[in-house]
């Protein structure tokens, strides 16, 4: 490893034992990734480690002095909008990223965060008009002394990280097409993966793996499609063929009309495994031709990885348009989550959540990889308000529970199938205002990613607390242009608060403590070895509470609405946490532009209306750091 990354911690700073399984994995020993994710004076992926968990072993700040942190130093970024992900730590420098236009910047951490260098990418404006929900980046990545920008027209850059200097570049995604891209490029091995958006302007997308030397395509995984364009071998989920099952759906109405109505098929009725279920799932209504060619999955979400199987982990999104009658079938691989071989990016098993999804129940939140009672586990917390547990050898589902009981457009999950067993109260048609619908299209929990703590086997997870009516209409695909064929508002859920923050045991599929927020909590979740839990709010704070009891410990008002990821690092003998500011993304984005009507920003305007009345001021960026 460079010298450049070798430091240790004064004597003040205390670690807790031990290790990650995954990160001693022997056949990646010498891997530089793992070795500077071993150093939790670090803070080299997104999301700590490749397993997604959030988790760091630093323990200076702990529940007894936690009340005394206060701002060690803040970093305006100079760009408004919603500042989501996470800066990067490797060595003496920090690696801030921007919302549109992505700018980056360098800053040394010896130096009173001097600016080494500062990357400006030149992109066209008009990209602006093709991402969905704000203006978003997830973050950056590293590995191989280059840092890793996907920026939103679809451009993935790698810089030196020395110098800040274009080592190579390489075209992902097309806006004109109506893609685009807000994923942070995830680093595993000698490979970057990197994904794609636009479900709202019906894309068919992607997941992509380039070389980390020179940018070289390596393969590419569609989420729709023929089996050969999604790298699907006869070796998918043998373990649990019925996930392969075809269309759980059929047509009632004896032809596949506009607007017909579909019935659940008997689970012993169901066939198995074959051939193209990706283009035979998407049952075409007369005089149309778009189907699984506009069929969204986008993949924006966060990835992870576990170098002893070699399976890399993500989620699919919504179907093409959101209005489902357009689209009568399983629509898959939309709604699925995939476990791929990452050299060859054959799919290894997939599970679809939300079959025929009809409230935009995007899946592409974080797969968290876990070890419990000597299995191997994964587990996910979906938009469409069940927590999933996963064997994460071969896909065999273990737990699905609702994480809130408001969830009410299906009463449960066959554990048998996998399939959710709808409520047909809440489903959706065209031209029928659907109401009541729990959760909103926001999801239990959307992007911001959840943490998982080794010491207590809990995750934290940040969550939404809201309901909605979904009203799906006539929309005519254009190439480039929006394709949502849906108006919806957006409302507090049954208790009357819009968020909730829980511990959650993965295991069980229960709570062990859970918070109301008067907001969604949209900021990404941080725990640390003192039992420490850290994430940020829409109404302006960062909070810590006791991951043991959810008790409120500390928490501090920024200056702009939080939807960033918390992180901590080690500087010089010291514990910081740190945090991007900057409200927006799908909840804030109304407020950002000055929306009122109830269904502005896809209903965003009218269900998160009394964030002006919270000091929710728009959103300035900034990175905001805390210590002792």
């Amino acid at each position: 490893m460079n010298h450049q990354f070798k430091r240790k911690f004064g004597a003040g700073l205390a670690l807790s034992a031990g290790l990650f399984g995954l990160m001693s994995t022997p056949a990646f020993a010498q891997d530089e990734q793992l070795k500077l994710m071993n150093d939790d004076n670090q803070w080299t992926q997104q999301r700590k480690d490749y397993s997604n968990t959030g988790y760091s072993r630093l323990s200076q700040i702990n529940k007894t002095n936690v009340k005394k942190l206060k701002l060690a130093w803040s970093f305006a970024t100079g760009v408004n909008r919603g500042h989501e992900g996470a800066p990067l730590v490797i060595g003496d420098m920090m690696y801030i990223h921007t919302a549109f236009p992505n700018n980056v910047y360098a800053l040394d951490l010896n130096n009173d965060q001097k600016i080494v260098w500062s990357y400006f990418p030149k992109q066209d404006a008009s990209v602006q008009a093709v991402l969905c929900c704000d203006n978003v980046n997830k973050g950056l990545g590293y590995g191989d002394g280059k840092i890793f920008l996907q920026q939103n027209d679809g451009v993935l850059v790698a810089l030196d990280a020395k110098s800040g200097k274009v080592i190579w570049d390489t075209k992902v995604t097309d806006p004109k097409s109506g893609s685009s891209n807000t994923n942070a490029p995830h680093i595993f091995k000698d490979k970057v993966i990197t994904g794609c958006s636009g479900g709202e302007f019906g894309v068919r997308c992607y997941i992509t793996a380039y070389n980390i030397k020179d940018g070289a395509l390596i393969w590419r995984a569609y989420s729709t499609g023929p089996d050969e364009e999604m790298l699907i071998g006869k070796d998918f989920n043998t373990a649990n063929p019925h996930y392969s099952a075809l269309s759980v759906y059929q047509d009632v109405n004896g032809g596949n009309k506009l607007g017909g109505s579909f019935k659940a098929i008997p689970k012993e009725k169901l066939k198995y495994p074959e051939a193209n279920l990706g283009v035979r799932t998407w049952l075409k209504p007369q005089a149309r031709q778009e189907g699984w060619q506009t069929g969204g999955g986008p993949t924006w979400g966060w990835y992870s990885y576990d170098p002893a199987l070699n399976l890399m982990y993500y989620g699919t999104g919504n179907p093409g348009t959101w209005n489902p009658d357009v689209r009568p079938g399983d629509n898959k691989w939309s709604m699925t989550i995939f476990a791929r071989d990452l050299d060859t990016g054959m799919a290894k098993w997939g599970y679809q959540m939300t079959p025929h999804d009809e409230w935009d129940y995007d899946g592409m939140n974080e797969i968290v990889l876990w070890d419990a009672n000597g299995k191997k586990l994964a587990s996910h917390f979906d938009r469409n308000g069940f927590g999933y547990t996963f064997d994460r050898t071969d896909g065999t589902l273990l737990v699905a529970k609702k994480m809130n009981p408001f969830v009410n457009w299906a009463t449960s999950i066959d554990m048998k199938s996998g399939v959710p067993i709808k409520d047909p109260k809440y489903s959706t048609h065209q031209d029928y205002n659907a109401q009541g619908i729990c959760p909103s299209a926001l999801g239990v929990k959307d992007e911001q990613p959840s943490a998982f703590s080794p010491r207590t086997k809990m995750f934290y997870v940040p969550l939404n607390h809201v309901c909605m009516t979904y009203e799906p209409v006539e929309s005519k695909y254009v190439a480039g242009q929006p394709w949502v064929g849906s108006t919806l508002t957006m409302f507090a859920g049954p208790d009357g608060v819009m968020g909730g923050f829980m511990a959650w045991n993965g295991l069980t599929g229960k709570s062990a403590w859970y918070n109301k927020e008067k907001f969604s909590a949209w900021g990404g979740a941080l725990v640390t070895a003192s039992d420490l839990v850290f994430y940020g709010t829409l109404d302006r704070w960062v909070k810590a509470l006791d991951a043991k009891t959810g008790k409120e410990l500390w928490k501090f008002q920024v200056g702009s609405g939080v939807v960033g990821n918390a992180i901590t690092y080690g500087h010089k003998g010291k514990q910081y946490v740190g945090v991007l500011s900057g409200i927006g993304g799908w909840a804030g984005v109304a407020m950002n532009l000055g929306l009122t009507n109830e269904t502005d920003g896809l209903g965003a305007a009218g269900g998160y209306k009394e964030l002006t009345k919270y000091n929710a001021a728009p959103g300035g960026g900034a990175m905001n750091v805390f210590s002792l």
